[in-house]
């Protein structure tokens, strides 16, 4: 399953359709991601780019930039993505790691990026501005275009996207042509895609959500994408008018809720709302269909796997949870053992299905780490399955407390929390602590103009909670630490309050 063939097999009937339109109302047809691929392509093969080699990209959401990533996987090469926020010692590990030929970074930061680039062998570097200019640009203008497609199979590499390497250095997760199309095809059916459908996309294209599964199903569809270079809240809910599709993460919701424009009117011709990347409040998930009378569909994907489990399209979407198994997707939840518990037992979240990553870049002792005899990959979540099939996530498993010699799940606590009046968000780690090994700490964020102090706190649930799950202590954060998709860096937490029981 080539994934560039598989994309442009439902696109090339419809070429003068729009693909991409911008917030100033410019647009671009399909023909050019025909064209502009071909180009890239081109251009890689003039540069003596192979089959397998890789093209690191670090620059702003640009169209420019999608273009450079289908030419390249057109071409047959390897895309590394690169967040824009990674700091010059951050790339010159991913150069080192991934060892690119081609390496484009921003004309902002083109001198560190260079400097990185070439200390580490990497042979062609280029630049590529937010406004589509650099030497990028003016090579692929100059460019002749791809006149045939490298063969490319479904094993073969499509992308390298590295993990946000919150538990240490950032590993590239592998995946293959097939591990991308197949996940798209299955997502693009699932959810109900139909001709007609505008996605509004507002998400990072550095990132599996916003550059695969949300660009991948609206492609598939043929579908016009209104491209937003960054999130702003009232920007989204004005395009919502004119739109049908949009992905987010939490974050994403919770400040369009606070727009006073985001009504059901606004809304009316939305067809679906979509949410992942971290898990959506209970909150968040009821005064988003009360405002809009839309019903969020919440999914569960992450970096190597894709997405693995979907609420319905049609049908119940239950709150608080991921849904069922993806069609071709195998989940389970095993026990220490690693065999299989019954539904209503707390374990480890496997998973296994084309969508799984083919392993670590030159990690074999990773791969070894991670996946099971029976090619189920430990996804290092900690879930629960109903009796129907739906999946519910109550945390990671680095993130499980032992307190005491009891585990303590912190999504079960975090919930009854953010139930608590007053309180906007929370977070539950463990620390250390002398004589519990770790002790349950509870850090909150309190709605603007809200006082609240431990024993208010803990007042509110003691009737909820077994002794041993109390927190151990409580402590007010102006805000969460957050990493680019809004996922909370607990680890974070942690490190800040390492010392907190002496």
């Amino acid at each position: 399953m080539d994934l560039y063939g598989t994309l442009a097999a439902a696109f090339r009937s419809h070429l003068q359709e729009p693909w991409i339109e911008l917030p100033d109302g410019t647009t671009l047809p399909y023909a050019a991601v025909d064209d502009g691929s071909a180009k890239v392509a081109g251009l890689l093969r003039s540069l003596g780019v192979r089959r397998g080699d890789r093209v690191a990209v670090q620059v702003e959401k640009t169209p420019d930039a999608l273009l450079a990533y289908l030419g390249t996987v057109r071409a047959g090469a390897v895309f590394v993505p690169l967040n824009p926020a990674y700091r010059a010692e951050e790339v010159a590990y991913f150069f080192a790691d991934a060892e690119p030929v081609v390496a484009i970074g921003r004309p902002e930061a083109a001198r560190d990026f260079e400097a990185a680039a070439v200390a580490r062998g990497v042979r062609h570097v280029f630049t590529l501005g937010a406004d589509g200019r650099g030497s990028w640009s003016d090579a692929v203008a100059a460019a002749s275009p791809l006149l045939e497609d490298r063969p490319v199979g479904e094993r073969d590499l499509a992308s390298i996207v590295y993990t946000s390497g919150t538990t240490g250095r950032a590993k590239g997760a592998m995946l293959t042509h097939e591990n991308l199309a197949s996940n798209a095809v299955t997502l693009h059916k699932l959810w109900g895609f139909e001709r007609g459908d505008v996605l509004l996309h507002a998400l990072p294209i550095f990132h599996v959500h916003g550059l695969y599964v949300a660009t991948h199903t609206a492609m598939l569809n043929a579908s016009r994408i209104r491209f937003h270079a960054r999130f702003n809240a009232s920007d989204a809910v004005k395009a919502l008018a004119d739109s049908t599709v949009f992905m987010g993460v939490p974050t994403m919701y919770t400040r369009m809720l606070a727009e006073p424009s985001l009504t059901r009117q606004r809304c009316a011709g939305m067809r679906l709302f979509v949410s992942g990347s971290a898990p959506l409040l209970l909150e968040t998930f009821e005064r988003f269909r009360e405002r809009t009378a839309h019903t969020i569909l919440e999914r569960y994907g992450m970096t190597e796997t894709g997405m693995n489990a979907s609420n319905p399209w049609q049908g119940e979407r239950r709150a608080g949870t991921v849904g069922k198994a993806l069609p071709g997707v195998e989940l389970r939840v095993v026990g220490e053992d690693g065999r299989p518990l019954p539904a209503g037992h707390v374990g480890d979240v496997q998973v296994r299905g084309p969508n799984v990553l083919a392993g670590y870049w030159r990690r074999p002792e990773k791969d070894a780490e991670e996946f099971t005899a029976d090619r189920f990959f430990r996804t290092g979540d900690i879930g629960v399955f109903d009796t129907d099939g739906y999946l519910t996530l109550v945390g990671r498993s680095k993130d499980l407390v032992i307190s005491g010699g009891f585990n303590v799940y912190p999504k079960e606590i975090e919930l009854l929390l953010d139930a608590v009046p007053g309180v906007a968000e929370s977070a539950v780690i463990g620390v250390p602590h002398p004589d519990f090994g770790e002790g349950v700490t509870a850090v909150l964020v309190l709605e603007p103009g809200r006082r609240m102090d431990e024993a208010d706190v803990l007042a509110a649930l003691r009737p909820h909670l077994a002794a041993f799950k109390l927190p151990k202590a409580v402590r007010l954060v102006d805000e969460l630490p957050r990493n680019a998709m809004g996922k909370v860096q607990k680890n974070l937490l942690r490190e800040r309050f390492a010392g907190l029981y002496g």
